[in-house]
């Protein structure tokens, strides 16, 4: 299973505004088509935390969340228009979702929580919005692209480096 948010498939202002590092918005299309295929296989589940696409009409949109292998389920972001809410190559579109994955229980939303359900009990909360740019709480994280080399991102992978920066940060 895979999580990732922030996509901005289509944002012509998403390379200035997050200092993506990529020539133009054609290429950084085709890096986070060819990153996204890299790590998903057919089989797998992806949840994609919100803002997939913008700019972009709905076709253009279907034809390239049908190129993203995976079964892909979306939480609603700020930017996502109805015409990708309603794209028929989701499993799933919601504003919110919990779940658990190898043990470990999520909260998934588009925006960063100062408190979750099961926060107490060691869930964690998944989001996207704040593009790396938010200092994230104890069991949270970013899983947008910007914060994860522009490609989604596993469970294993999310709570080992929140481990490893609670380790080496100064107290």
């Amino acid at each position: 299973m895979w999580f990732t948010a922030d996509t901005h498939f289509g944002h012509a202002g998403a390379r200035a505004l997050y200092r993506r590092p990529f020539a133009s918005v054609a290429e950084m299309d085709r890096g986070m088509v060819e990153r996204w295929n890299a790590t998903v296989g057919p089989e797998d589940e992806v949840w994609h935390l919100g803002d997939f696409a913008l700019g972009m009409s709905g076709a253009a949109s279907a034809a390239l969340l049908d190129a993203l292998p995976g079964r892909k389920r979306l939480i609603l972001g700020n930017n996502d228009p109805p015409v990708t809410a309603e794209l028929p190559g989701w499993a799933s579109v919601g504003h919110y979702a919990e779940i658990s994955v190898e043990g470990v229980g999520l909260v998934l939303c588009h925006y960063a929580f100062r408190s979750w359900n099961r926060m107490g009990k060691g869930w964690w909360n998944l989001h996207g919005h704040s593009h790396g740019r938010l200092r994230p709480l104890p069991r949270q994280a970013d899983v947008g692209v910007d914060a994860w080399e522009f490609r989604p991102v596993c469970i294993a992978e999310i709570t080992a480096k929140r481990r490893s920066r609670s380790v080496t940060a100064p107290g």
